[in-house]
């Protein structure tokens, strides 16, 4: 059975990269009816974010990318939370030591820094120096209480070939992959150790990494011949990149899921556009569904290329998908969005005279505030506008059947009786109305505000 996981670690809030990520492994595992595993990564505990966890299972349902297996769902490979499993990472750290394919290290922070100065100062690659590699009083040294590592016992001398799924076979030189630290001395995991011990007692068919993996791959390589276990299909992605080709950070305040959220944006026009960050429609199509997605998308049609994220590309496909909408479904979202503040009536209302023109749903409030309060100030100055406005104030008045298409024809012959021209008389009365110069189309939105309110607003000018 196809298995893929999204290793989350929750040191920060949950990204776009995280998503982008967990996609192309739900994807995999729905079309071939496999199962999408989502594991927490905590071993780095001091850096975990308190409820980093919680907003990354948030965010996960708010994409619909269901796992099949996690914390929170439990599974027959459990647990799946990395701090539940230090016993397990214990004994097969020294299930390697036995093998001879791993030792203790018992080198203090102090010679460490200084070997990375060393070797830094000299141009070379800050590795460990081997010290404790042929060390004959590691026993003794354990036995008496002292502090100790656990190092991967890198081969001399030998070519590590690693196949990428996207990239082919990647040669590398054993000279240049460091004796990894596998085990803390507080019992932790490394990354190295755990993402293989993991992925091979969950079943992982398939470990999919960043590119900037790439070059940790002859590690993991390693780890796995030096168990005995089949390897899994290595694929690393693309790294998502800025339109200035700089990487996509979480530290940037636009890579976090929440930032999308407060913004508006819909969850399935945000997977449609990462679904084409390094993978292409077979028919070109840029709008798509997650269903369809899901049935053509496969890891070999990723482009190595790193994708461009351009923001206002995704406003654009999140425009595209407001303006499909049902009017219901838009209702209900806008509703929402602005934590039920508003009534859900009105926004209905309105929504078909905005739906073509907003991209997020953040965009709905500043040109239907209006609706809901009358305004506060006024774009243009229109006090000098009194006579007109009581001319309109008394055919309104008169006006027995307040529909749009009725009052677009009272105020055009208003406009011509009283000499004005109908662009300057429209938006006096616009800016009456809503305060502002631009907004939706003014004789529907004053069906809507209803007869007694337009009156009251144009009284309130005069």
């Amino acid at each position: 059975m196809i298995k893929t996981r999204a290793a989350i670690s929750p040191t920060g809030y949950p990204h776009i990269g995280t998503i982008y990520q967990a996609l192309f492994d739900y994807a995999f595992a729905k079309r071939h009816k496999g199962k999408f595993i989502v594991r927490i990564e905590d071993t780095d505990q001091a850096r975990l974010v308190k409820d980093a966890e919680k907003k990354v299972f948030s965010a996960l349902d708010w994409f619909r990318l269901e796992e099949d297996e996690s914390p929170r769902k439990g599974g027959p490979n459990g647990p799946y939370r990395q701090s539940e499993r230090l016993d397990i990472y214990k004994k097969y750290a020294q299930e390697l030591v036995e093998k001879g394919n791993a030792y203790y290290c018992f080198c203090s922070k102090e010679r460490l820094d200084e070997v990375r100065k060393k070797l830094q100062a000299e141009g070379k690659i800050p590795m460990y120096d081997k010290h404790c590699r042929n060390s004959k009083d590691q026993k003794l040294k354990i036995k008496t209480g002292e502090p100790y590592v656990v190092r991967l016992k890198v081969p001399e001398n030998k070519k590590i070939v690693v196949k990428d799924e996207i990239r082919g076979e990647i040669e590398f030189n054993s000279s240049e992959v460091d004796d990894q630290i596998l085990l803390k001395s507080d019992g932790f995991p490394t990354y190295f150790l755990a993402v293989v011990v993991d992925d091979h007692l969950m079943e992982v068919t398939h470990m999919v990494r960043g590119e900037e993996w790439l070059p940790s791959s002859p590690k993991i390589a390693l780890l796995y011949d030096f168990f005995g276990w089949e390897k899994p299909y290595f694929i690393h992605t693309p790294i998502i990149r800025n339109p200035d080709k700089s990487k996509f950070s979480k530290r940037q305040g636009h890579t976090n899921v929440s930032w999308y959220q407060e913004q508006g944006y819909l969850p399935e026009a945000i997977l449609n556009y990462l679904a084409l960050m390094g993978w292409s429609h077979p028919e070109g199509k840029e709008i798509f569904s997650r269903e369809e997605f899901i049935r053509l998308f496969d890891f070999k049609d990723i482009h190595a290329v790193g994708p461009i994220f351009d923001l206002t590309k995704l406003e654009w496909m999140n425009g595209e998908y407001i303006r499909k909408a049902k009017i219901s479904n838009l209702k209900f979202l806008i509703f929402n969005f602005y934590n039920k503040k508003y009534s859900e009536e009105l926004i209905g209302k309105t929504v078909p005279l905005i739906q073509e023109r907003i991209k997020k749903l953040s965009d709905y409030l500043p040109l239907c505030e209006f609706f809901f309060q009358k305004p506060e100030k006024y774009e243009v100055d229109i006090s000098e506008k009194k006579v007109m406005l009581q001319k309109v104030a008394e055919t309104i008045s008169a006006l027995a059947d307040w529909k749009a298409d009725v009052i677009g024809e009272k105020m055009q012959e208003s406009a011509k009786n009283l000499g004005i021209k109908n662009s300057e008389f429209f938006m006096t009365l616009r800016v009456a109305i809503t305060g502002k110069k631009i907004s939706p189309p003014l004789n529907e939105s004053m069906e809507i505000l209803g007869k007694k309110e337009c009156l009251k607003r144009i009284k309130n000018i005069m």
